[in-house]
């Protein structure tokens, strides 16, 4: 029987979803906003119960996304060589005959996702909750517009990043799934895709 490690515990799994779950009731609720989308405006019931589902949305993605940091940002900004080399080869996943380089517990690929989804997070709540609570300003109008702009920019580039990687976590890279469902992986699969981290925990 295949030796199984823990690659992500409890409160990773949980918080992944919560943050998943958060960004699906945003999205759904941002597509009616923005293409005015009579359909899902019956399905919550009215525009104004939207747009406070949407709203209390975002507030949960915003704490998950900042409890995310703690897990995530120190070792997504380390990038070294063998980083460059992963990024030049695609990974491996452009070709079976090319061999992507030693990873660590994230691969470069997911290193750069976690950045922009982080970066984009900030600024689409941020954003978000100026459209929001309005503050009061004597210039609030062209804050508000501007808010409105990079709002809609950060919300079209997840609503393309996150099925990028809802496709490279499943059907791409089978295995990966299950570290967000159980959070152990074969110790065969993780020595193939991670195995500077493996050496890290000496197993």
């Amino acid at each position: 029987m295949n030796k199984m490690v823990r690659k992500a515990n409890a409160f990773e799994i949980v918080n992944h979803w919560v943050l998943a779950g958060s960004f699906f009731v945003l999205a759904v609720s941002g597509f009616g906003f923005l293409f005015q989308l009579e359909q899902l405006n019956s399905v919550f019931g009215s525009f104004n119960t939207m747009k406070v589902w949407h709203n209390w949305a975002g507030v949960v993605f915003i704490v998950s996304l900042v409890l995310t940091i703690v897990h995530y940002l120190s070792v997504s900004l380390r990038f070294t060589s063998d980083d460059m080399e992963w990024f030049s080869k695609a990974g491996g996943y452009l070709s079976r005959r090319v061999k992507a380089p030693p990873q660590d517990e994230l691969n470069a690929g997911q290193k750069l996702y976690y950045l922009v989804v982080l970066v984009a997070g900030i600024a689409i709540s941020a954003s978000g909750l100026v459209i929001w609570l309005r503050p009061a300003s004597s210039d609030i109008t062209r804050l508000v517009l501007i808010s409105h702009l990079i709002h809609n920019i950060c919300f079209d580039l997840l609503v393309f990043a996150i099925p990028a990687h809802i496709y490279l976590a499943t059907l791409a890279n089978p295995g990966t799934f299950r570290i967000m469902v159980y959070g152990t992986v074969p110790l065969e699969w993780a020595r193939k895709r991670h195995q500077k981290w493996v050496q890290k925990i000496g197993v």
